[in-house]
Formats: structure tokens, C-alpha cells, sequence
């Protein structure tokens, strides 16, 4: 069969990886934040006919992948805290349960057998791992796990990567939403928003077992239409498809990944910052508004006076020292600006940044007054992105 040893991969002179998606991991990794990079081998790697993994146990290998950031191709062992995984449930029996079943689900790959032939390869991901036992009621501890050779081959030789949210990772509540939002963000960066695949790739894909929702209703209503609204709401993208049948029956799909622009984008991280428990009525559009008492509400004058405030701020000169991303600036982003400017060059595929960022003050407006740090830095990225998206390269 195939080779098992690793292939050589370079490393610069501070012994990172010269591959792309591990150059990107670990610049998202010293940065910080909920960005993380996943290698595009690993989201497009298929599942074995009959397995898959449990919406626990990919977003547990989710944070593996985080957390291994830039090493994930090393031949060495990661280390994460308990703490991190269980996200406010009290017991580590669920870790035990995820790790074991990361350990048994296989992936298949296309390959040559020793004798030349096509073969299908199967393979774990996870190699070994090792979980403290803790002493008396004690929850706290780590666990410590190796990939195998074939995932660090697959990380090696992954040249694409998928960037995705750990937040939108963990808000999912489907183990099939969280699969389409992989291949989704995979395909942005690639700038080919475009996934063509047969319905054999895509159970391969998703995990839907082939015995599942064998009528195509059953899967559209279970599994499509429930990842889009997941998507929709929680990932920096949208997500729509287009049935292909022959004859009656649905033979393949064409999903179209679509940046979502600056509004759409404050909404998604103001929705990753609120509690999961309204999530789904949320998105239903069935919460209950409140009504403020007239008493209750705010001045008229200290309205002014706080939107007063804010104008001045923005329209200070941009020469001046401020934090980062504190405030769009009024003017040119080449000068003084250099954080937005950085940005408008990685996301807007060649147009001119200060063009890009004339037309996000048009369709902002007064909502830029109400935008800063965080919110302001995605908001304007994935402008820029949908920018590029609408018009292609200039």
C-alpha cells in the first residue's frame, strides 16, 4: 500500500512550516482570538461508508486542530485542558466518550495498492491519547493526544485551509451544519464558492449514513434546510443550492457559498456573543419583544449628547494615536490607519482599499458610529470580502 513515513516538509529559520495552512494556523494562533485555521485535506477527507462523527466529537477535534495551531504537522504530542471541552458541564465522563469514538470512526481516501492498482486507504485520525484521572471530586486536568501519520501527511500536504469561528464551531447543534460550514469556509478561501457533488459525496462528506433519509425530501427537510439556518445565522457566509435531477430524482447538488456583507456581519457577531439558550428562537424569528416604559427610556438630550460625543470621535483627525480599530476612519485608511488597510489588502483581492472603504461608509452610514474593535475589524473584513465576491478581481 502507501507509503506511511512522513514526507520531509522545509521549515523557516524559527521552525515553522513552510506549508500554507500551517504558516496561516500559526499566525491565527499568535493572534489570538476564535479564528483558527483547519487544513483543507482534513475537511474534505471522507468518512468510511456507515461512520461518522458525532457533533461532540467533531467539534472535539475541532479544538484539536485549534489548539495544535501551526505544530498540528509535528510528530509530537498537544495538550489541552478539560475545562476547555466540557464548556460549563460539570463531569468528564463525555470526554472519555468523545475521545474513544475519535479513536474508532475511520476515513477513506483514494490510494494505489502495493501493486499499482486503485485502492481505498482507511485511516484514524487520532493516534494515542492520554486523559489524568483525577484525584477525589477534582475536575480539573488535561488531556494529551498525537495524530497519526496519515492526518499529519494530510495536514502536510494541505497547500488550502478552511478559516472558521470557534464560537460558530460550538454553537452548532448539528453534526451535519458543522460539516457544510467546513466545506463552505474551505471554498471561500479558495475563492470557489461553487461545491458540485453527487449525493454519494456528499453522505461521504456530511457522514449521513447511506441507509438515512433515503428519500430526498427527508434529507432537504432533516438535513439541508437545518445547516442553512444554522449557517445563516452563525457563520461570516451564506448558503444556498440548486437540485440537479435526472429524471424525478435528485442526482446531485450545486451549493453557492456567498460572503455576508458588513450588517449581516455585525448581526452574526452579536448573535456569537449571546447566550445558545435563544439561539433557535432567534433564528426562528419567534422571541417576544419588550416594550419600554416612556419613564424608563433614555432623554431625548442625552441622546444628542451622546451621539454628539461619538461624531466627534469620528471625525477627529486620523493622524491622531488611538487604539486599534477603535473608530473607521473619515479619511484615507493608507494613512494612520494601517490596521484597516492592512485588512482592505489580504480581503479585497486587488481593488483599491480606499474605494472599497468609500463604499462601505456608504452603506454603513450611521451605523458606523455604533461599531469598534472587534465588531468594527469583521465587520470591515467581510465588506471587503463581499466586495471582491460581487465584482471578482479588478
Amino acid at each position: 500500500m502507501g507509503e506511511s513515513a512522513d514526507p520531509i516538509v522545509a521549515t523557516d529559520e524559527e521552525g515553522v512550516s513552510s506549508v500554507r495552512s500551517m504558516k496561516v494556523a500559526a499566525t491565527l494562533a499568535r493572534k489570538g482570538g476564535d479564528e483558527f485555521a483547519k487544513p483543507g485535506k482534513l475537511v474534505e477527507v471522507r468518512f468510511v461508508r456507515g461512520q461518522s462523527l458525532s457533533l461532540t466529537a467533531s467539534r472535539l477535534l475541532a479544538l484539536m486542530i485549534l489548539t495544535a495551531g501551526g505544530d498540528a504537522w509535528r510528530d509530537i504530542p498537544h495538550r489541552m485542558r478539560k475545562a476547555d471541552i466540557r464548556r460549563g458541564h460539570k463531569g468528564n465522563e463525555r470526554i472519555v466518550d468523545m475521545l474513544e469514538e475519535l479513536h474508532r470512526t475511520l476515513f477513506a481516501e483514494d490510494d494505489k495498492s502495493w501493486r499499482g492498482k486503485r485502492a481505498t486507504k482507511r485511516f484514524s485520525l487520532i493516534q494515542a491519547s492520554w486523559e489524568e484521572v483525577e484525584d477525589g471530586d477534582k475536575e480539573t486536568g488535561w488531556i494529551e493526544w498525537q495524530f497519526t501519520p496519515d492526518a499529519r501527511r494530510l495536514i502536510q500536504e494541505s497547500q488550502t485551509y478552511a478559516v472558521m469561528n470557534r464560537q460558530a464551531v460550538l454553537g452548532f447543534r448539528s453534526a451535519y451544519s458543522l460539516k457544510l460550514y467546513e466545506e463552505g469556509a474551505l471554498r471561500l478561501h479558495r475563492r470557489q464558492p461553487v461545491w458540485k457533488v453527487d449525493m454519494v459525496g456528499l453522505r461521504a462528506a456530511l457522514g449521513i449514513d447511506p441507509d438515512k433519509y433515503a428519500d430526498f425530501a427527508q434529507l432537504r427537510r432533516k438535513v439541508l434546510l437545518v445547516a442553512k439556518s444554522e449557517i445563516d445565522q452563525l457563520a461570516h457566509f451564506t448558503v444556498e443550492w440548486v437540485e440537479i435531477r435526472r429524471g424525478r430524482a435528485v442526482a446531485e447538488l450545486e451549493f453557492r457559498f456567498a460572503p455576508k456583507d458588513a450588517p449581516a456581519q455585525i448581526e452574526t457577531v452579536d448573535e456569537l456573543a449571546r447566550h445558545s439558550a435563544g439561539r433557535q428562537p432567534r433564528r426562528d424569528g419567534t422571541v417576544e419583544s419588550v416594550s419600554v416604559d416612556a419613564a424608563d427610556a433614555l432623554p431625548q438630550v442625552d441622546i444628542r449628547a451622546l451621539v454628539s460625543n461619538v461624531a466627534e470621535k469620528l471625525a477627529a483627525p486620523d493622524r491622531e494615536v488611538r487604539a486599534k480599530f477603535a473608530v473607521f476612519p473619515s479619511g484615507s485608511v493608507k494613512y494612520g490607519a494601517e490596521e484597516f488597510y492592512a485588512v482592505g489588502k489580504a480581503s479585497g483581492g486587488g481593488w483599491d482599499v480606499d474605494l472599497i472603504a468609500e463604499a462601505y461608509r456608504k452603506e454603513m452610514g450611521d451605523r458606523l458610529l455604533r461599531l469598534s474593535g472587534t465588531k468594527l475589524e469583521r465587520s470591515w473584513k467581510g465588506f471587503c470580502e463581499a466586495y471582491f465576491a460581487r465584482r471578482g478581481r479588478p
